[in-house]
């Protein structure tokens, strides 16, 4: 049988609806790319007939002193949260093991305690497993030597447990393929491709977004440098940074923007919704990410969907989504005056032909839709499940679900 074919559903109509659990560390009403991807999945799958868990943290990494309720429904998602300890690079959650009794599937997400706790006590839950890779735990060059002998040690043997390994990206595959060889499906992940769809200014406007966590690997910094270099010969650039603190705070970002004198060419937001993205993101022409590291890219992809011209720099997985679509461009931020020649170049690019451009960026974020990309997903768990899909499965009912918000700034 072919895991990716959908021809290869059947459909058992006394069968109860499947149950799969979703685990990850943090889950709504946190913020981030992590989360997206589990809620706009969830909400695909309940599209799709299976009953969906969400497993996660009682806590965000962001506000620790505060414990969430134990048991919600977000967006007709059952929730459960649970107690941890010690880091939030991998937090110690034993209890975990009692939300998956009723599972017929256990899907984890991201590589941290949960991969490895439900691989190692598999004996104790029994329940076949998937795991999404969403980018390691290489997302810096920070103790790699370590990461790198527990990836090929730990890692590896955990990784024995899993019946699939879904690689949300180019770069995942290659390196999860290493230790997992043919389990490993490459599957990208899907964007909210509805969300800023068409949103971008639709004339050449010197104005460039960046949106996502502010973290140390997205070199802002570095963005900075580049813009300071720019407003020399044309004071009319402006930047939008729109995200939520991480490692970096508001004060910190502000501090950097003053430092460079820049503080009438920067503007900061905070927690905006995806309604007051889009409404900033109309004002722009231009996103740009000079980050060092990303699993994927998928806040770039949500830019083409609005129109924007990316600028991306060059990463792995920036690098691969460039390979892919000629309306991406690669720029080399590490270099603050090499990256503000090729933005000028860009915008005059981009400047010659708006609805062009425009289309063709639209164009090549459609592939990327949750519907797409969650079909992919149900046809391995039907793989999985023994080739049985869920009783009410209709793919109609999917569509037009990516239009329900979620709020995810990368």
């Amino acid at each position: 049988m072919d895991a990716l074919s959908q021809g290869s559903l059947s459909i058992d109509p006394g069968k109860r609806a499947p149950l799969a659990v979703q685990v990850v560390r943090q889950f709504s009403p946190s913020r981030g790319g992590l989360e997206d991807v589990v809620a706009n999945l969830s909400r695909q799958l309940c599209a799709r007939g299976y009953r969906v868990r969400v497993v996660t943290l009682d806590r965000l990494f962001t506000a620790p002193d505060r414990t969430l309720p134990a048991r919600e429904t977000v967006d007709g998602i059952e929730v459960v949260r649970i107690p941890f300890s010690g880091s939030t690079r991998y937090p110690f959650a034993p209890s975990v093991f009692r939300h998956l009794k009723d599972a017929d599937l256990v899907h984890v997400h991201a590589i941290d305690f949960f991969f490895d706790a439900l691989a190692w006590g598999k004996f104790l839950h029994g329940k076949p497993l998937v795991a999404t890779t969403h980018g390691g735990f290489f997302h810096t060059d920070r103790h790699k030597a370590i990461k790198l002998a527990w990836f090929n040690v730990t890692t590896r043997l955990s990784a024995l447990a899993y019946r699939r390994l879904i690689a949300c990206s180019a770069q995942d595959a290659r390196l999860f393929r290493k230790i997992a060889g043919r389990r490993v499906v490459e599957v990208d992940n899907g964007a909210d491709i509805a969300k800023f769809r068409n949103a971008g200014a639709t004339k050449p406007l010197r104005r460039i977004v960046t949106i996502g966590r502010f973290s140390s690997n997205k070199r802002l910094d570095r963005l900075f440098d580049a813009l300071s270099r720019l407003v020399v010969h044309e004071p009319d650039w402006r930047l939008s940074v729109v995200g939520v603190p991480g490692e970096l705070s508001e004060a910190e970002l502000q501090r950097m923007i003053g430092q460079r004198a820049l503080e009438d060419h920067i503007d900061v937001h905070v927690g905006l919704s995806n309604e007051q993205i889009r409404e900033l993101v109309s004002g722009c022409s231009l996103f740009a990410s000079a980050s060092e590291y990303e699993g994927f890219g998928l806040v770039a992809v949500e830019a083409m969907s609005a129109g924007l011209l990316p600028l991306l720099h060059p990463n792995q997985a920036y690098e691969d989504l460039a390979a892919k679509h000629p309306e991406v461009r690669l720029c080399d931020f590490e270099d603050a005056d090499a990256a503000a020649g090729t933005i000028h170049s860009a915008f005059l690019t981009l400047a010659r032909d708006v609805p062009g451009y425009r289309a063709r960026a639209m164009r090549a974020a459609e592939g990327y839709s949750w519907d797409h990309v969650a079909r992919r997903y149900a046809a391995i768990y039907t793989e999985i499940l023994g080739g049985v899909a869920p009783p009410e499965w209709d793919p109609a009912t999917a569509k037009g679900s990516e239009g329900n918000e979620v709020a995810a700034n990368g």
